[in-house]
């Protein structure tokens, strides 16, 4: 694994042993950036579920200003932490080992992010647990872009009811990419 392109390009980052984190793919994280490059300039960008960070160091090296990493397991934490070392991008990175559900909470009313990216486990609905948290914060700017990577049959039907839209989807192999954002009101 990787760093792309940006300020740490070329960088080689470490991962996790075993089976508790499932890397982003070198190819995967270039379609999914090549998809954000534009936007990526001074943006406020959140990490859930980071594993090894792959995905938020891609960020910070493409000019995002700020990354939060979230990772409640401790030696994901820590290989988060080494490599954002490597890179030499730990003075714009926050680095909080603790659930997802707690770190949001805390988060609130310290950031706004422009975008949330996450990629939790499969198969535990992890990611409408989020998105339940996330519908009454003030945790995303009106324009953030909420990105998970979820498995293919992962059916979002539920996001409309949340408050949520679906932006779009992108299909891989074995996974896919979903972006969404916040519904527009009615009263505006």
């Amino acid at each position: 694994m990787r760093v792309i392109a940006g300020s740490a390009k070329r960088t080689l980052l470490k991962t996790v042993e075993g089976l508790d984190t499932r890397p982003t793919t070198d190819r995967i994280k270039e379609t999914l950036f090549n998809m954000l490059q534009y936007d990526l300039a001074d943006c406020c960008f959140l990490d859930l579920f980071a594993g090894s960070g792959g995905i938020g160091i891609e960020a910070l090296s493409r000019g995002a200003a700020q990354c939060v990493f979230v990772e409640q397991n401790r030696a994901a934490a820590s290989c988060v932490r080494e490599n954002l070392k490597a890179a030499r991008l730990e003075e714009r990175a926050v680095v909080m080992c603790c659930d997802a559900q707690t770190a949001l909470g805390r988060l609130e009313g310290k950031y706004r992010f422009d975008y949330i990216f996450m990629d939790p486990p499969y198969g535990h609905q992890l990611e409408k647990q989020m998105l339940l948290k996330l519908k009454d914060s003030v945790l995303m700017n009106p324009e953030c872009t909420v990105i998970v990577e979820a498995r293919l049959e992962e059916s979002f039907a539920y996001l409309e009811e949340m408050g949520f839209a679906l932006a779009k989807e992108k299909i891989y192999k074995t996974n896919k990419h979903v972006f969404i954002h916040q519904k527009e009101s009615d009263f505006t």
